[in-house]
C-alpha cells in the first residue's frame, strides 16, 4: 500500500506546503490506512473515513496547537491524529497504545477527551472566552459538531450564548452527515435534510463553488462578500435555511465536505470574520469505503476487526447481552401495549432496533438528549404508558437531575436499562459505566438488578416493568453472553450459587454482582482449597441492599462483595452501611472498580490491574480470615493485586 505523502508527514506544518494535487493524494493515503489499519483492531471506521477532506482543511487554515481544535464527539478524531504525528495505530484502544479519542496525554494538539456528545461548543466557548478576557485575540477556537450532536440541548444552550458574544474568535464546523450512531432525527435533522436534498442544492454549492474561486487567492473573500453571496440566492434557498442566522450566528455554506478547496475558502473566510461563524459542510460518513457507504444499518459508526476487502466480521459475534434485551422487550411489549421504548439516539446500539421496526409508533428516539429522555418518560408514565428508556451506562450521567427530580421524585413508572454497565475496557475512561451503583444508590425508592446471565437479564426485565409507582433499572455488560448459571437453591431470598465446607469455624459470604457472580463462585472453590468454608450468592435486586442479605450476614463471619462499579459508595460500601444500621459488626470486604478514571486497556487486563480476578479476591480473602483469626482489624479495603 503506498502512504508515502502520509509517510513523509510530521506535523500540520507540512501539510501547509503541500499542492492541492498532493493533498488530494493525501486524503486518499489517509482513508487506505484507516480502512488497513481500524480492521486489525476494530474501532471508529465510519466517522474517520467522513472527515478526512474536513480535516485536512481545517489543518491547512488553522494552525494547531496554538489554534485550540475541539471535537464533538472525539470518535471522529483519527485523521487529526495522523496530521499531528501519530501514525503508529498498531495498538489503537489497546493498553499503551493510542486511545480512540482525542487524549491530552498523547498530544499538545488534543484538546478535550470528549466522548460524550453535545459538549465542545460549550468547551470552545469557554476557551475563546477566557482567551478575549486575557487580550489574546489573534488565536482560534474551532469546533468541529455533527449534526447528530446538535440534538443534544448542551449544544444549543451553547449557541444561545455564543451569539450573544460578537468578539469571540470561534469557527463552528458543523459536520453534516445525516448520523450520529443511527440516523440523526428531529427538527434539525429536518432542518438540515431540507438543505441537502432542495432541488437547488447542487446550484448554491456550484455558485458559491464559483464565487468562491472567483476571489483568487484563499482567503481574500471576506465574510461579507461571502454573505452578499448568500442574500442573492435567496430566491432559490428556502427561508428556514437561515436557522443558524436567525439564532444571531453568521453562517457559511452548505459546502460540499469532501470539496478541499471550497472547504478551504470557506474556513478562510470564516477565519477572517472577527466573531463566531458556523461553516456548514455536508459530508458522507465512510466514504471512499464501500461496505461502509452502502451499509443502512451503519454497523460501520464502530467496528471490531474486520476482513478489510469486505467488511465482514474476522470473529462473528456471539450472542450478547443487548439482543437478549432487545428480543424480551419486544415480547413483553407484544403482550403489554403500554410499553414504549425511549432511545437517545442508539436504536440499534442499545437493542432497541427490533421493536422500532414492529412498532414503529411505540420507539422513541429522542437524539442525543437524556435530560429530555427521562423528563419526557415521567410524562409519558403520568400518562399511563410504561417506558423503558435505554442508555449505555455511562450516559446516564447526564441525567441524573431529571431521574431524581422528575421521575423518582413523582415515583414515576420508568424502567432504565442500562447497557455497557461496568468495565467497558478499550473504550477508555469515558466510556467505563462504573458510575452508575454509586450514583443511583442516592435516588430515593429507587430499585436497581443486576443480572448474571440471559435467564436473569429476561427475569429481571419482566420484574423491573412490573413496577408501576417508582423508577427500576435492570444493568447489564458490555459483550458476550456467559455460560448460564443456575441457582442450586434459594436462601434469604438470594440464589445460592455455589456452598463449600471448610476444615474450620470461619464462614465466609461472598457476593458477587452481575457478571461477576461466576467469579464468586471460582472464589468459593479457590476458598475450598485452603480449607475455607464459603458461600456464594447472587441477590440479583441490589438496590436497595436486600434485608435477606443482611439477615445472612448475621451468620458469618466475613462478607465479600465484588461488584464492577465504583468500590466508593457502591454496592459493598451498601452492605456495609445496611449491616451496621442493623447493629451488626461483620466486616465486609468490598472489592471493585477504585476511585479514578481508567486508562483503555481490555476487560481482562483492568480486572488484573484493579485485583478483580478470582485468584487476587480468594488471597485476600484468605490473609482477611487469617488476621481476623489473629484478632487482628479486616474492616479496610482490600487494596488491587496484579500478582498472579
Amino acid at each position: 500500500m503506498d502512504v508515502s505523502e502520509l509517510e513523509n508527514l510530521r506535523s500540520p506544518d507540512d501539510l501547509r506546503t503541500l499542492s492541492p494535487r498532493r493533498v488530494r493524494a493525501l486524503a486518499e493515503d489517509i482513508r487506505e490506512f484507516l480502512v488497513d489499519s481500524v480492521s486489525r483492531t476494530g474501532g471508529h471506521l465510519g466517522p474517520n473515513l467522513g472527515v478526512v477532506e474536513l480535516t485536512l482543511a481545517i489543518h491547512r487554515v488553522f494552525s494547531s496547537p496554538r489554534d485550540s481544535i475541539v471535537f464533538d464527539t472525539g470518535h471522529q478524531a483519527y485523521v487529526h491524529k495522523l496530521l499531528t504525528g501519530r501514525q503508529d495505530f498498531s495498538t489503537l484502544r489497546q493498553r499503551g497504545g493510542l486511545s480512540g479519542y482525542p487524549s491530552r496525554a498523547e498530544s499538545d494538539h488534543d484538546v478535550v477527551e470528549n466522548s460524550h456528545a453535545s459538549t465542545a461548543l460549550s468547551w470552545a466557548d469557554g476557551i475563546s472566552r477566557a482567551r478575549l478576557l486575557a487580550g489574546d485575540t489573534d488565536r482560534y477556537v474551532v469546533a468541529v459538531i455533527g449534526d447528530g450532536a446538535l440534538t443534544g440541548g448542551m449544544a444549543w444552550e451553547a449557541l444561545n450564548n455564543l451569539a450573544d458574544s460578537p468578539d469571540q474568535r470561534l469557527v463552528i464546523v458543523v459536520n453534516d452527515n445525516g448520523w450520529s450512531y443511527s440516523p440523526t432525527v428531529g427538527g434539525l435533522a429536518r432542518y438540515l435534510d431540507a438543505v441537502r436534498t432542495d432541488r437547488n442544492y447542487e446550484r448554491v454549492l456550484g455558485w458559491g463553488k464559483r464565487t468562491l474561486q472567483g476571489a483568487g487567492a484563499p482567503g481574500r473573500l471576506t465574510y461579507d462578500a461571502l454573505h452578499g453571496m448568500k442574500k442573492g440566492l435567496k430566491d432559490v434557498l428556502r427561508p428556514q435555511q437561515g436557522l443558524f442566522e436567525e439564532l444571531g450566528l453568521k453562517s457559511i455554506g452548505p459546502v460540499d465536505g469532501h470539496d478541499l478547496d471550497a472547504l478551504d475558502a470557506a474556513l478562510r473566510s470564516a477565519r477572517g470574520y472577527a466573531g463566531p461563524v458556523i461553516v456548514h459542510a455536508v459530508t458522507q460518513k465512510g466514504r471512499g469505503y464501500v461496505p461502509a457507504e452502502s451499509d443502512a444499518v451503519d454497523r460501520f459508526h464502530t467496528v471490531g476487526k474486520i476482513h478489510p476487502e469486505t467488511g465482514l466480521p474476522v470473529v462473528p459475534s456471539r450472542f450478547g447481552w443487548t439482543a437478549v434485551f432487545g428480543d424480551e422487550i419486544l415480547t413483553i411489549a407484544r403482550s403489554r401495549s403500554d410499553i414504549v421504548g425511549i432511545t437517545a439516539a442508539m436504536p440499534e446500539p442499545v437493542g432497541l432496533a427490533p421493536m422500532a421496526r414492529e412498532m414503529p409508533d411505540r420507539v422513541i428516539d429522542v437524539g442525543i438528549a437524556e435530560e429530555h429522555a427521562l423528563t419526557s418518560a415521567a410524562g409519558m408514565a403520568f400518562a399511563g404508558m410504561h417506558p423503558v428508556v435505554s442508555l449505555y451506562a455511562t450516559f446516564l450521567n447526564r441525567a441524573f437531575d431529571q431521574l431524581l427530580m422528575d421521575v423518582a421524585l413523582h415515583r414515576a413508572g420508568v424502567t432504565i436499562t442500562l447497557d455497557r454497565a461496568g468495565l467497558t475496557g478499550t473504550d477508555g475512561a469515558s466510556h467505563n459505566g462504573m458510575w452508575d451503583v454509586a450514583l443511583l444508590r442516592l435516588v430515593p425508592g429507587l430499585r436497581l438488578a443486576a443480572p448474571r446471565d440471559e435467564e436473569t437479564l429476561r427475569t429481571a426485565l419482566r420484574e423491573a416493568v412490573a413496577v408501576s409507582d417508582a423508577p427500576t433499572v435492570v444493568r447489564y455488560p458490555k459483550g458476550d453472553l456467559p455460560e448460564p448459571l443456575p441457582a442450586q437453591g434459594r436462601m434469604a431470598g438470594m440464589d445460592v450459587l455455589a456452598r463449600a465446607a471448610g476444615d474450620g469455624d470461619a464462614r465466609v459470604l461472598v457476593v458477587g454482582i452481575g457478571p461477576f457472580a461466576t467469579t464468586a463462585v471460582d472464589v468459593v472453590a479457590r476458598l475450598k482449597d485452603q480449607g475455607i468454608g464459603a458461600t456464594a450468592v447472587d441477590p440479583r435486586w441490589v438496590i436497595p441492599v436486600p434485608a435477606g442479605l443482611v439477615e445472612a450476614a448475621a451468620d458469618v463471619d466475613l462478607v465479600v462483595t465484588i461488584e464492577d462499579g465504583l468500590v466508593t459508595s457502591g454496592f459493598g460500601a451498601a452492605v456495609r452501611e445496611a449491616l451496621a444500621e442493623q447493629g451488626l459488626t461483620v466486616p465486609v470486604r468490598a472489592h471493585g472498580i477504585p476511585h479514578r478514571f481508567l486508562a483503555h486497556a481490555s476487560r481482562g487486563q483492568l480486572e488484573e490491574e484493579l485485583g478483580l480476578r478470582p485468584q487476587d479476591i480468594a488471597r485476600d480473602t484468605a490473609a482477611a480470615v487469617a488476621r481476623d483469626q489473629q484478632g487482628i482489624d479486616i474492616t479496610s479495603a482490600p487494596r488491587p493485586s496484579t500478582q498472579p
